[in-house]
């Protein structure tokens, strides 16, 4: 297929132009109209056809992740390995919920590596790739609610939850999100959610972790799962992880990791101490699509004792029985998804085009930068360092004398100010009661000239808006 030549040049030449082009643009309200409006064609039109709406339509409008100067939210660039194989896993389409083919055992390998690479401790089975840390943290929570049901003498796969004990989860006030969505979409709702406090470090405050537990108990309630975080999104700091996992081991609660961004930053020089205890975590969330830069969507579930997520979910109607799975059955039977794409490949290619020492290479990169902006930040009048940098995120905001009554308001604007720009890519979050600037490092194309330009350009764009 001629058309297939055609998409690989555009691939080549849209990645070969990324860092000269904006990082990123509004699209414009006629090409928005055009894209959210179209009407399906009544007839087919010719791949060649498709092949100019995207060139014309869509590459010009890119989300700006794969520029070195985006800095925003947790979103890599694609790797180029992974990029190179996608082609080949949509051509093979297969579903790894199971059976005997590569998708599913090249995923076995996939795992493993990435469970080495983290320094968990890992046996065949013990995880599975996801569409991401949401979906991950769903199923890990799963998995831990159904080993509460059972220790307390019930199922809740068919029992249900009404009637027992509130169940009650323990996350600190700089978890993500999707610990909280993943309470209310398995039934334990908000009302079970405990956000514990955080300390000057914006770390959990394991006093009043214990606190709370010991609230809930006198309550009637159910404790049953606690949620530490290696690598937070707004500032990626990393919980107080062994002291943690002890108190969960005390009080018989799963201890859980939320290690979607940070986790790999266990291989950075000196890191090690602050991520002691992951490895006892009962279920650690990672992405393969954050630091590793693997392309969306890819997220990995790992598991100390894989036969609690199999408890969970496993499910073989006579049309999926395999009577050659083996032990492990089928992957279907450890998370919520049927049909599962082919993740692994792609994850596979990064893995293996980096190698180990490639992998420690980006996250020993990406991290001496934002240590240097940390240090640049330092050493200019008008910024504030708020937080200490501990994996590559870097908080921080914009303080020029003169203005005190008007800092909170300057730093909540400033972000979409330098995104219109176009120079480079930043995002704000609030730590406390304080608006706040954060840059995450992920690129490894990425240099200290473009921390640079993202200095110049936030001043310039409080220039702006001071100026109005």
């Amino acid at each position: 297929m001629d058309e297939l030549h055609v998409a690989a040049d555009l691939v080549a030449e849209y990645l070969a132009r990324v860092d000269g082009r904006p990082v990123w643009r509004p699209v414009p309200a006629a090409d928005a109209a055009w894209l959210a409006g179209q009407e399906l064609p009544e007839s087919g039109r010719p791949l060649a056809d498709l092949l100019a709406d995207v060139r014309e339509q869509m590459l010009p409008y890119p989300m700006g992740n794969g520029h070195p100067r985006f800095f925003g939210w947790v979103n890599s660039a694609p790797s180029p390995a992974g990029v190179l194989v996608e082609q080949l896993a949509a051509a093979l389409n297969p579903s790894c919920a199971g059976g005997d083919h590569a998708g599913v055992l090249l995923e076995r390998a996939v795992v493993r590596w990435l469970a080495e690479l983290v320094g968990y401790p890992h046996r065949p089975g013990g995880g599975l790739l996801t569409s991401g840390a949401s979906l991950a943290t769903v199923t890990c929570l799963a998995a831990a609610r159904q080993r509460a049901a059972r220790a307390d003498g019930w199922d809740v796969r068919t029992d249900g939850l009404a009637g027992h004990p509130q169940f009650t989860l323990y996350v600190s006030a700089q978890a993500h999100g999707c610990l909280l969505k993943a309470a209310e979409l398995l039934g334990i709702g908000s009302v079970g959610v405990r956000t514990i406090p955080v300390d000057d470090l914006f770390r959990m405050d394991t006093a009043a972790l214990r606190t709370a537990i010991a609230a809930d108990r006198a309550a009637g309630a159910r404790p049953f799962f606690v949620a530490a975080s290696a690598g937070t999104v707004n500032t990626g700091t990393v919980d107080p992880l062994d002291d943690i996992a002890d108190i969960a081991a005390e009080h018989g609660l799963w201890f859980h990791v939320d290690g979607a961004y940070g986790a790999l930053g266990v291989l950075a020089p000196d890191a090690t101490p602050a991520f002691v205890g992951m490895e006892l975590a009962d279920s650690l969330a990672l992405d393969p699509h954050k630091w590793l830069g693997v392309p969306v969507d890819c997220g990995a579930a790992l598991f100390g004792r894989p036969e609690h997520a199999r408890d969970a979910f496993s499910l073989v109607p006579a049309y999926l029985r395999d009577e050659g799975a083996g032990e492990l059955g089928w992957y279907s039977e450890y998370g919520p998804e049927q049909t599962r794409p082919f993740r692994a490949l792609r994850t596979w290619a990064t893995l293996s085009h980096l190698g180990r020492a490639g992998v420690v290479r980006l996250v020993t990169q990406t991290t001496a930068l934002a240590q240097r902006l940390a240090t640049m930040i330092d050493e200019a009048r008008d910024f504030e360092l708020l937080t200490p940098v501990v994996t590559s995120i870097v908080a921080f905001r914009y303080r020029p004398v003169g203005i005190p009554d008007r800092l909170d308001d300057l730093n909540r604007a400033i972000p979409a100010a330098v995104q219109r720009a176009g120079r480079a890519f930043l995002t704000g979050t609030k730590l406390g009661e304080v608006e706040a600037l954060r840059a995450c490092v992920l690129n490894p194309a990425t240099t200290e000239a473009d921390v640079n330009i993202l200095l110049e350009e936030i001043r310039a764009a409080a220039e702006r808006l001071l100026d109005h």
